[in-house]
């Protein structure tokens, strides 16, 4: 029976709590610092959650693991990074939509909204003087808007970008093919000269460093 009672959330898709701290993400384009923000998600129940980070503007931020899972009453910090610190992007909100699921579900048991806003500095705010402006903002700000997943809408500079063998591998690579195609030592008929006739061994060092590269060159 308790167990049914901690699992009952499932069947009522967008009901479930969610536990996040802050609410709100403050950027401050003059302090370095503040352009990194963790938000931490709580998961206080019995059961494991995964979890899924969208973004209003998924280009001007960087979020380090936007997927994971949580364990039952465990919590997971969420690196948020701003990565388009420019005096037009100053004031405008965006926001995250933190998504959860039961492990075995794929519907969005619940989800919490975070907003996100980028400030010119820190000092020139006196304490309680965005209250009326935050107001005005989280009205208009109150309809939903377009969230996108943030992998798919990073840029390519903040991607791995996969490459090609270097050029150093590739050379090394024909000439060990090279060594293996000239003649043993010892071998009377040929017409290559005999200074280039390569031992046994030398041959097996070739073989086993060509079997090296391509592995190399496989991964790549």
């Amino acid at each position: 029976m308790q167990q049914q009672q901690h699992r009952q959330p499932e069947l009522v898709e967008g009901s479930l709590p969610v536990f996040v701290f802050p609410t709100e993400l403050v950027f401050y384009a003059d302090e370095q610092s503040s352009h990194k923000q963790v938000l931490t998600l709580y998961n206080p129940y019995e059961f494991a959650l995964k979890f899924k980070v969208l973004c209003t503007a998924p280009n001007k931020y960087t979020v380090v693991d936007s997927t994971g899972a949580v364990k039952p009453q465990c919590c997971i910090d969420i690196v948020i990074r701003h990565r388009d610190v420019r005096a037009c992007h100053y004031g405008v909100y965006d926001k995250f939509r933190l998504q959860v699921s039961e492990q075995s579900q794929r519907k969005a048991l619940g989800r919490k909204e975070v907003t996100a806003t980028l400030r010119p500095s820190a000092s020139q705010e006196p304490p309680g003087s965005r209250s009326l402006d935050e107001e005005r903002r989280m009205k208009e700000q109150s309809s939903d808007g377009e969230f996108f997943e943030q992998s798919a809408f990073q840029s390519a500079d903040s991607r791995p970008v996969a490459g090609g063998p270097s050029l150093l591998t590739v050379l090394l690579g024909l000439v060990c093919m090279a060594a293996l195609m000239l003649p043993t030592l010892g071998e009377q008929e040929s017409t290559v000269p005999v200074y280039l006739h390569l031992s046994v061994n030398k041959k097996l060092v070739a073989a086993y460093v060509l079997g090296l590269l391509t592995m190399v060159i496989l991964r790549t």
